[in-house]
């Protein structure tokens, strides 16, 4: 800590409500990092396909996967705080190597499961929002301008010093620029009467009835599809569970688990700067994400739940642009029907639809960021519609692409025991960037946004590793001695922690049982990425109860050798 630090929070400490925050506004750091990471490709389209499916009914959804989130990111920065340790050893000598290298390795695979949606986004606002004439260059150019730029970025942080700070700056900005875009085309629809303010408010209160059961404009479609009722129903709530956890798993990260520890130690805090990061944490990622978010359900929910015009028009005619999406939306009442034998194949199948069959699937049809952003034209005026909404579905990829490859260098200077090591830390953090490169490689779907999907049902799975892994650590003695929580506090703490984990838990479990029996929300990707996320939901199911068996074991021998 620099003297000007220490004699700030001396100051901070004699300073009321409004005082004290315009001081810790000044040197407030790591929770802005998190805010960048949080706010990606991933909480676009889990808000956009919550709006789309799902109308404002759960716009509460995010902010309580955010609360569960700030708790145990809370608990995270009281350890490090506390100890001054770095968590990887930390968690290999006084918990379980196994849940030590589970963390590691869960927050990996989340960096470059994450970073390929975060490519493609940045490719669609630039040729879909931003530079419509750039439609035909090739997503490899644009993929390594954007690559090329992240990586001098995070060269400034692997400078230190004056680096850290500067990078810091830049991510405060393009947060603020992200928020600043999404609530302007907000206040323009709620000025126009595109919204209706009451739903907003009714939105905000916890309805869980809509995760097995379709929303009103929903049901009322179904209800007018006679005999396959039952089917729509089921695909539709199906479907649900895909877009829940992709919505619910964007807000807390595993890989956000591992940044923060990492950044409070960078920036050479200790206890004194509790108070501080508890306000960083508030003011740089909760506030942001949970008004950007919002302001995206609320968009989307305006233009598409319950609509059509945009995938068929008033003749019935289906949308060229949407027509890969629909046919995906399609596919799984197809297969049911030729599975029933209602059907010889998928053109016979398709034959024997209503138009009221058809109207289901064009509701549930994936939305781009270009379909959005059209669809608020007659609202916003095409300029703002295109060009702001577009920029800060540019500034949500590339802020989030620079935390991925800062987080994966962590990852490898930790794996390696090197933590000081620069060039393996610029090593490290290319390598989620290379994988997201290749990003046309790997999805072929319609929709851009709704890479985000699959890649965060995969990485949404493995946050109760690491909530598991430091609830075992704040009630560890052989880590914390004499600052560890006890009385009335540590219940307090204890109560948090087990709500926050096993809310997470359990909806994990719920969507990872559905995703593993190949359920519908996989038919709505290409095939090769649904048998893979089918096959890591399956080892999850049996893995995580291990780990956690394994983690609890451990725990408890050491508290009794160390006791």
């Amino acid at each position: 800590m620099t003297d000007s630090e220490k004699k700030l929070l001396e100051e901070a400490s004699t300073k009321g409500p409004l005082g004290k925050a315009l001081i810790y506004s000044r040197l407030s750091g790591p929770g802005w990092l998190q805010g960048a990471i949080t706010l990606g490709g991933g909480s676009l389209a889990g808000a956009l396909y919550l709006g789309i499916l799902f109308g404002p009914h759960l716009l509460w959804l995010q902010p309580l996967a955010m609360i569960c989130g700030v708790i145990m990111l809370s608990a995270i920065t009281y350890v490090t705080l506390s100890t001054g340790e770095r968590p990887f050893g930390l968690v290999i000598r006084r918990i379980s190597p196994f849940l030590a290298w589970a963390w590691l390795i869960g927050a990996a695979v989340a960096n470059m499961v994450f970073c390929l949606p975060q490519f493609s986004l940045a490719t669609a606002a630039i040729q879909q929002n931003i530079a419509p004439g750039t439609a035909t260059l090739s997503p490899y150019v644009i993929g390594g301008v954007v690559f090329v730029c992240c990586a001098v970025i995070v060269a400034f942080y692997n400078r230190g010093g004056a680096g850290i700070l500067w990078f810091e700056r830049i991510l405060k900005v393009m947060v603020g620029l992200i928020v600043l875009a999404f609530v302007g085309v907000t206040i323009t629809l709620i000025a126009k009467g595109a919204v209706d303010p009451m739903g907003i408010l009714k939105g905000h209160i916890p309805n869980f009835s809509y995760f097995n059961n379709p929303t009103p404009a929903f049901a009322d479609a179904i209800s007018r599809t006679g005999e396959n009722a039952p089917q729509w129903t089921r695909i539709v709530t199906d479907d649900h569970a895909g877009r829940i956890i992709a919505a619910f798993g964007t807000a807390v990260g595993i890989n956000m688990t591992f940044l923060l520890p990492y950044s409070i130690l960078k920036r050479k805090w200790g206890s004194k700067h509790r108070g501080l990061a508890i306000f960083d944490l508030s003011i740089g990622l909760i506030v942001p994400f949970v008004i950007a978010t919002g302001c995206l359900v609320i968009s989307s929910a305006s233009q598409f739940h319950g609509k059509t015009l945009d995938v068929f028009n008033e003749r019935g005619e289906l949308n060229p642009a949407m027509a890969g999406s629909y046919q995906k939306a399609l596919k799984p009442m197809l297969d049911q029907l030729v599975t029933s034998g209602r059907a010889a194949d998928p053109a016979a199948a398709e034959a024997l639809l209503t138009p009221a069959d058809k109207n289901v699937a064009a509701m549930l049809a994936s939305r781009d960021v270009a379909q959005l952003a059209s669809a608020l034209e007659p609202f916003t005026g095409k300029f703002l519609a295109q060009k702001i909404f577009g920029f800060g579905v540019l500034g949500m990829a590339v802020s989030t692409i620079i935390m991925l490859m800062l987080i994966n260098g962590f990852v490898a200077t930790e794996a390696c025991g090197k933590p000081d090591a620069k060039a393996l830390h610029l090593a490290g953090a290319l390598l989620p960037g290379i994988f997201g490169f290749f990003n046309p490689v790997i999805w072929q779907g319609a929709s851009k946004a709704a890479l985000a999907v699959p890649a965060s049902t995969i990485a949404g799975s493995l946050i109760p590793i690491a909530y598991f892994t430091f609830f075992l650590l704040m009630n560890s003695r052989a880590a914390l001695g004499s600052e560890i929580p006890s009385g009335g506090r540590r219940l307090r703490w204890n109560t948090l922690m087990v709500a926050a984990t096993g809310l997470v838990t359990t909806a994990v479990i719920w969507v990872t049982m559905k995703t593993a029996r190949f359920s519908t929300p996989l038919d709505s990707m290409p095939d090769g990425i649904a048998v893979a996320t089918a096959v890591i939901a399956r080892s999850l199911l049996f893995i995580m109860p291990a780990l956690f068996i394994i983690g609890a074991i451990s725990f408890l021998r050491k508290e009794r050798t160390s006791a």
